[in-house]
């Protein structure tokens, strides 16, 4: 018996040393997917690694090419799996001087439904809720401080420091969101973030491979996936293709130098997005806009590397399917290569056809907007992105009209502008987010015109997307830091005096609005007339904006007075959308009354009324 334990232990440190002789990119892959030709990027822990010869002996699966780095731990092997390959483990020999080491690499089958029962794609017909880990809800307090990396603060009256949320604190509070009619959550970047500092908000990833242990890593992903998906509910990833933290792997000892863009001297981006449509821009600009660092601690990744490419390619493709990704969010797209954006996109969408991706396109008006978009435009390059963040939308239109009180003139005009979009149902619309102040004291902690906002939110054209807590009355303004942006979420954490999940917790105020969102949010998930109808819109008069959400079932007429007095509007003038109906139920409160001639709105108010025969 001793003598067998002795060899049992023996076999379990062999293999430990085995597993650890080598890391390989993606770490595991899947039989019966369409990217079957894999790139795989191993990294071993001494200079000449990269010159060992690599084998593998697996039914179904060979070698094509071995490629040595500049940096001599690394080597790339190109690989094929062959479509009758079945699942295991596969072994990958590496020879030298007659020394022979194996690396275990899985080799899986397909999540079930290959594709149907996830990667489902986000629409006009689902209503987003964003929110930040680490600011919403502590699930899991064991998770608060992991031993060995680099950021250790734990202090929730800081807005700079992490606050111990996690992924089982969200899972707790599923129902809260399903309560209000939400069908898609998207969340900030979920993936591991080992940098000294700043480590709350997740943009500066340091191993794609891994999801951040403090939110409770893969385990916990996966069952917030599964928990999304059994509720009939969406997970959009945050996906960021620009940069990563200094810290990563593969800036720290990068296979090669140009897996980064290098410059002589910290070189920050122009922010100038003009400079990949203008017809007169410079090839120095462009450069400047594509190229440059956000910050000295995000170095800007170089997508023009086929050997990158294919690195962040494979790991939107793994992410997908390891934990059943519905939709992408892409940060900050217009900094990234476009030609490369369109390859990363069309190979999701040909892995997964009913997959959507967002872009973050930060930009000013709406020609800029649609160009990185699918649109119809006549230029040169043609994006193949499924929709873009909507700042004009929000900018350019609401903000004009709650908030500076134009009656509704820009918002008008800015949706007239749709012609350049192929589908602006496909745009992402918001009040605010993590990067901006929150629209609550935009309008300077007015819930008339917070009310307002939200029922332009959900009715009008486009996918909605609530940032969390707006339906709470959540204030803070950007200036002078984000973090004021980025607040908890009061309930979330055990011994909160506080409790907003729940409407004991909530005050008068707060429980009004979150009950106008609830309310809205569940008309909207049931009226095929808001999520995939057209838009008819009227000239705004008087400061009062009309417009109507209509298909072949039903008919939602959306009354906006943004100005000070209350109004009375003649029906006549929105006969083409209004004959043949006598009635009109209101959303908001249930009260159905006889179309007459006229109707009365009082003043910042909003009426949202489904018409009856």
């Amino acid at each position: 018996m001793k003598r067998s334990i002795i060899i049992l232990l023996l076999v379990h440190v062999a293999f430990i040393c085995q597993s650890q002789y080598a890391k390989v990119y993606p770490t595991n892959w899947w039989v019966g997917m369409k990217w079957n030709k894999v790139q795989l990027l191993i990294r071993g822990e001494y200079a000449g690694f990269g010159k060992e010869k690599v084998q593998i002996n697996y039914p179904g699966v060979k070698i094509d090419k071995v490629t040595p780095m500049e940096n001599g731990k690394y080597l790339v092997a190109d690989i094929t799996i062959a479509p009758n390959a079945k699942p295991g483990n596969v072994a990958i020999e590496f020879i030298d001087g007659g020394k022979a080491h194996s690396v275990s690499w899985p080799l899986k089958a397909r999540r079930s439904g290959n594709g149907t029962a996830y990667a489902k794609g986000v629409t006009s017909s689902d209503f987003i809720y964003f929110l930040m880990p680490d600011r919403f809800s502590n699930g899991d307090p064991s998770n608060d401080r992991i031993a060995g990396m680099r950021d250790q603060s734990l202090n929730r009256d800081s807005i700079y420091l992490r606050h111990g949320g996690d992924l089982q604190g969200i899972i707790n509070h599923l129902d809260y969101l399903e309560e209000m009619g939400v069908t898609a959550l998207w969340m900030t970047p979920v993936l591991e973030n080992d940098m000294p500092n700043r480590t709350e908000h997740g943009y500066a990833f340091t191993d794609h491979y891994t999801i951040e242990p403090r939110f409770g890593g893969a385990e916990a992903y996966k069952k917030l996936s599964d928990a999304l998906h059994k509720r009939g509910m969406k997970l959009i990833q945050d996906a960021v293709y620009n940069h990563v933290g200094l810290y990563h792997f593969l800036m720290q000892d990068p296979p090669s130098k140009d897996w980064f863009h290098q410059w002589p001297k910290h070189t920050s981006p122009n922010y100038k997005d003009q400079t990949w449509f203008d017809p007169y821009a410079s090839k120095v600009d462009r450069k400047k806009m594509s190229d440059g660092w956000f910050t000295r601690e995000m170095p800007d990744v170089n997508q023009g590397n086929p050997y990158m490419a294919n690195f962040l390619i494979q790991h939107a493709l793994w992410s997908v399917e390891e934990f059943g990704v519905d939709g992408w969010r892409i940060d900050t797209y217009i900094y990234v290569d476009l030609p490369f954006m369109n390859r990363c996109n069309k190979a999701l969408t040909d892995e997964y056809p009913n997959m959507t991706m967002f872009g973050e396109a930060w930009v000013t008006g709406t020609v800029n907007s649609a160009y990185f978009t699918q649109n119809n435009l006549i230029t040169p390059f043609k994006s193949n992105l499924t929709g873009v963040t909507d700042f004009p939308w929000l900018f350019e239109a609401v903000h004009p009209a709650i908030k500076y009180n134009d009656g509704g003139d820009k918002l008008y005009q800015t949706l007239s502008q749709d012609i350049v979009y192929k589908n602006p149902m496909n745009n992402v619309i918001f009040l605010d987010n993590h990067d901006m102040s929150r629209f609550y004291s935009e309008v300077k902690e007015d819930t008339a015109k917070l009310k307002a906002g939200i029922a332009l939110l959900l009715t009008s054209r486009g996918i909605p997307q609530l940032y969390y807590g707006t339906e709470n009355l959540m204030t803070g303004l950007k200036n002078p830091d984000d973090g004021n942006v980025r607040l908890d979420f009061k309930g979330g954490w055990p011994g909160d005096t506080q409790n907003k999940f729940t409407a004991a917790g909530r005050t008068a105020a707060e429980n009004s609005v979150f009950n106008w969102t609830k309310t809205l949010g569940n008309y909207r998930k049931n009226s095929s007339a808001i999520k995939t109808g057209k838009l008819m819109q009227y000239v705004p008069e008087h400061g009062v904006y009309v417009y109507f959400r209509y298909d072949a079932k039903s008919t939602v007429m959306v009354i906006n007075n943004f100005g000070e007095n209350e109004k009375e509007i003649g029906l006549d003038r929105f006969a083409e959308r209004t004959n043949g109906f006598t009635k009109a139920k209101n959303v908001l409160t249930g009260e159905v009354t006889a179309l007459g001639s006229s109707i009365k709105i009082v003043s910042k108010a909003t009426l949202v009324l489904e018409l009856v025969k």
